[in-house]
C-alpha cells in the first residue's frame, strides 16, 4: 500500500538551535521507551517485503538468513557477516498466512473462532524450523501481524483481544524474536499486545506499522512507557518507494517527531525500511531503484536522524551485496547511527530555494511532485565533542555547498577538524568553514570537532 507523497523536508521549521537544545537536555533525562528494555540503540535487520512482496517461503527466507550469516566480505580486512555488523534480525513480512482457509472463522480470513492464526503450510511448512535455521546462525527472527493481505477486521474488544492472544501465543510457539504489526487488521490496541508479550515470556522487539497515521502512530510522552510507548519503533510515514523522490518525502517526516523529542532510546521513529539495492520490486517499474550518490543519501540521511536500519535487498546475490557494501557496512556511518546524546539528529539548515521531484509512481498516478530544499543540513552530537553532519543536495546539478561552523548546534570552534565518513580519513582543519562540491542527489557525511 503507498501513500500519495507531499511537501518534504523545507516546509518543517526547525526550532532555533538553542531551543532545541535545551529541550532535549531537559527532556533526555526522563526518556523511556518500551518497558521491555530493548532497542536501546536503533535496531538492525532486515526484511522482506521492499523486494519480494508476497512472494515469500520458508526456502527464501532461510537462504536469506544463510546470506545474512555469511563472512565472505571484509571489513577493515576482518572477515565480516551483515550481522556482524548489527544487521542479524531476519524478519518475514505480509504473506505467511492461510487466506481464505477452510478452518477461518465466519468473516475472518486466516484466523480460526479461537482467535489462532492459519499458517499457509503449502509456503512455510515448519515456522518452528525456520526460525531455529535462524538462531542456529546467531541470528533472530522476525514475524509480521495484523495483516494487509486478506487481512481480518475483529469485530468486537473480545474478539479483538482473543486474536491478539493466539497471535501472541503463535509468535511464542514459533519462537520469533521480532514483530512487525501493521495497521491494516483490527489488532490496532499496541498496549494490550504489549501486555500480552510481556507476561508471557522473553521480550520481543516490537515495530508499529501504523504508517504515520492510524492510531496509535507516535509516542505520548504524558502516558508511563508501557502505554506512552508500547513497541520499540514506530513507522512516521507509509511505504518508501525505491525512487530519491520518495526518500526525501519519507525523511521529513521524522523532522517534526524530533523537534517533540519523540524519537529516543527504546521508541526510535522510522521512515520505513531501506530501499539500499532495491529495485523492481513489488512496485516493478514503478519502483526503479537509487543511483549510487541516492543510495549513499538515503542511507546517510536514515543514520545520522537515528533510524532503524532494515535492509531489503537481495542479499543472496553477490553482486548487488558488493555494490552496496561500502555504504551499509561503514563502520563510521552505524556509529554515527547508533549514537544518542540526547538528540537524535536532524535538520538545522536547508536552503531558500526549493526543487521539485517525481518519481514513476507519481507519474502513473498524477500524485503531486514532492517539494523540498534544494539543499538541507543535517547534524547529530555523537559524544567526545563530536559532531555528524550530512549536507545533502537535491538539486538536479552538482552543488557547491559551505558549511558554516558557527551554524552547526553545540559545535562550537571556529578552527575545527573535519573528517570524512564516506572516505573515512581525515580532510584537515578548517577555519570558519567548510565547503563541500556534492553531486546531485548525493550527500557529503562529515564528522567534525574542535581542532
Amino acid at each position: 500500500t503507498v501513500s500519495v507523497l507531499n511537501w518534504c523536508v523545507c516546509l518543517h521549521l526547525p526550532l532555533p538551535p538553542m531551543a532545541r537544545y535545551l529541550a532535549a537536555a531537559c527532556l533526555a533525562a526522563g526518556a523511556a521507551g518500551n518497558d521491555n528494555g530493548l532497542a536501546r540503540t536503533p535496531p538492525r535487520g532486515w526484511r522482506s517485503w521492499n523486494l519480494f512482496g508476497g512472494n515469500v517461503n520458508q526456502s527464501l527466507m532461510e537462504e536469506v538468513m544463510d546470506a545474512v550469516a555469511d563472512r565472505s566480505r571484509l571489513v577493515d580486512g576482518r572477515p565480516t557477516s551483515l550481522c556482524d555488523l548489527g544487521y542479524c534480525d531476519v524478519g518475514l513480512d505480509d504473506n505467511w498466512q492461510a487466506c481464505g482457509d477452510a478452518r477461518a472463522a465466519p468473516g475472518m480470513n486466516y484466523h480460526d473462532a479461537e482467535g489462532n492464526p492459519i499458517v499457509n503450510e503449502g509456503r512455510f511448512p515448519d515456522m518452528k524450523a525456520m526460525t531455529a535455521h535462524a538462531h542456529r546462525l546467531g541470528l533472530t527472527a522476525g514475524w509480521y501481524g495484523n495483516n494487509c493481505i486478506c487481512k481480518d477486521r475483529c469485530r468486537s474488544e473480545a474478539e479483538c483481544h482473543m486474536q491478539m492472544q493466539g497471535d501472541v501465543a503463535a509468535l511464542r510457539r514459533f519462537d520469533f524474536d521480532s514483530w512487525k504489526l501493521d495497521g491494516c487488521g483490527g489488532e490496532l490496541d499496541l498496549a494490550a499486545v504489549n501486555g500480552y508479550l510481556n507476561t508471557s515470556g522473553r521480550p520481543v522487539m516490537v515495530e508499529n506499522c501504523h504508517g504515520g497515521f492510524v492510531v496509535p502512530f507516535k509516542p505520548d510522552r504524558s502516558l508511563p512507557p508501557a502505554e506512552g510507548c508500547p513497541w520499540n519503533f514506530y513507522r512516521s510515514s507509509w511505504d518508501l518507494r525505491a525512487s530519491y523522490a520518495s526518500v526525501m518525502h519519507n525523511l521529513a517526516t521524522v523532522e517534526p517527531l524530533r523537534q517533540a523529542n519523540l524519537s529516543y532510546p527504546g521508541c526510535w521513529a522510522y521512515p520505513d525500511m531501506l530501499q539500499v539495492g532495491c529495485a523492481h520490486g513489488p512496485g516493478g517499474a514503478l519502483d526503479p531503484g537509487l543511483s549510487p550518490a541516492e543510495t549513499r543519501s538515503h542511507f546517510g540521511a536514515w543514520a545520522i536522524v537515528s533510524s532503524p536500519l532494515t535492509l531489503g535487498h537481495d542479499v543472496r546475490n553477490a553482486s548487488t551485496t558488493d555494490a552496496v557494501w561500502d555504504v551499509i557496512a561503514n563502520p563510521e556511518a552505524l556509529e554515527i547511527n547508533a549514537a544518542y546524546v540526547g538528540d537524535s539528529g536532524g535538520v538545522f539548515h536547508r536552503s531558500v530555494a526549493s526543487v521539485r521531484l517525481t518519481d514513476a509512481f507519481l507519474a502513473s498516478t498524477d500524485g503531486p511532485d514532492v517539494v523540498c530544499a534544494a539543499h538541507v543540513y543535517y547534524s547529530k552530537p555523537i559524544g567526545g565533542g563530536r559532531i555528524a553532519v550530512l549536507l545533502m543536495n537535491s538539486a538536479a546539478t552538482a552543488q557547491v555547498l559551505t558549511l558554516r561552523f558557527a551554524d552547526v548546534p553545540g559545535l562550537g570552534c571556529t578552527a575545527c577538524a573535519v573528517r570524512d565518513v564516506w572516505g573515512r580519513r581525515g580532510l584537515g582543519t578548517f577555519d570558519g568553514t567548510f565547503t563541500a562540491a556534492v553531486a546531485s542527489h548525493d550527500a557529503a557525511f562529515v564528522v567534525i570537532k574542535a581542532a
